[in-house]
């Protein structure tokens, strides 16, 4: 069965409206995208960007009374924005296809570093005798596929190579999937603790913890106004964003214990230098950063 799609270009600030009136006309989805491709990876302190136009999509699976629906959507768009042109609403049928096959189809398993595979859970295992990782992507909280989580990834493999987690209790802050906390425990981490304000995320840890049979003692979630702000881990993840890392700059560091080691990112390439002053002003000896594809991981350390 064919799928009809309405699509209109329109000014950010006109987007709920027409997305209302789509849905009341019995969207099945709506998608919004920056009509220019021009990313808005973090905003500005105390700012809130927005694209300069949008392309508002609705997606329907019934065919008929098309014109009918255009005519209601141009008439109640007059009613409530009566000062706003109704924006031009362009409409195309498209082929039925197997959406889920073709989405699933574009995640493969993923090597991160020497030993650490991230599997989806409609494959199987590229290697056995590795240590696998299943975690299915979804629409956020972090699957390994984005730099900033890779760079995480890779960073905790190469620590277990050295033997740099056996047995270390592990803190991340911002957990979202959990992926971080749970490929160290996976790694050979003997506890791991994990905070995030969303109890979405904190769910979604959970989920993804019995999927990989992590025991529940090994793994705690809580958010941040429930850990012991005194208490010390040898090793402390923070992958969120570059604002939030400089304003907890005091707390994530404090959680550092001598010897302890510490990574960070969700940080763009021209925010490092604010990151690293914030954590090297708590004590902290901080690395050279790690770049990919515009994103920078930094690691340092308390000393002992």
């Amino acid at each position: 069965m064919p799928w009809l799609q309405l699509k209109a270009r329109i000014a950010p600030e006109q987007a709920e409206r027409l997305e209302e009136l789509l849905l009341a006309e019995g969207a099945t989805a709506i998608t919004l995208q920056d009509a220019h491709d021009d990313p808005v990876f973090e905003p500005e302190r105390g700012t809130t960007p927005l694209w300069n136009e949008t392309v508002l999509t609705g997606l329907y699976d019934d065919l008929e009374g098309l014109d009918a629906m255009l005519e209601r959507l141009a008439a109640a768009w007059a009613e409530t924005m009566p000062e706003e042109p109704c924006p031009i609403i362009e409409y195309e049928l498209l082929a039925d296809r197997d959406w889920e096959r073709e989405w699933m189809e574009d995640f493969k398993p993923l090597r991160m570093g020497q030993r650490l595979w991230i599997v989806p859970s409609w494959h199987e295992p590229p290697d056995l005798d590795a240590v696998n990782l299943h975690l299915d992507p979804g629409l956020a909280f972090g699957t390994g596929t984005h730099p900033t989580t890779a760079l995480c990834l890779e960073w905790l493999d190469a620590l277990a190579l050295e033997g740099g987690l056996d047995s270390l209790e592990v803190l991340d802050v911002g957990c979202g999937s959990g992926i971080l906390a749970i490929a160290a425990l996976k790694l050979g981490a003997a506890a791991a603790t994990g905070t995030d304000i969303d109890p979405q995320a904190l769910q979604a840890s959970r989920d993804n913890a019995i999927r990989n049979d992590v025991a529940e003692h090994e793994l705690t979630l809580c958010y941040p106004e429930q850990l012991d702000s005194e208490r010390h881990f040898p090793l402390v993840i923070a992958n969120i964003l570059a604002g939030p890392l400089v304003e907890l700059a005091p707390i994530i560091a404090g959680h550092v214990a001598p010897g302890g080691r510490l990574a960070l990112s969700g940080i763009l390439e021209g925010q490092a230098q604010e990151v690293l002053d914030a954590y090297r002003a708590q004590g902290l000896i901080m690395d050279e950063p790690q770049r990919r594809e515009g994103w920078v991981r930094l690691s340092g350390g308390r000393a002992p």
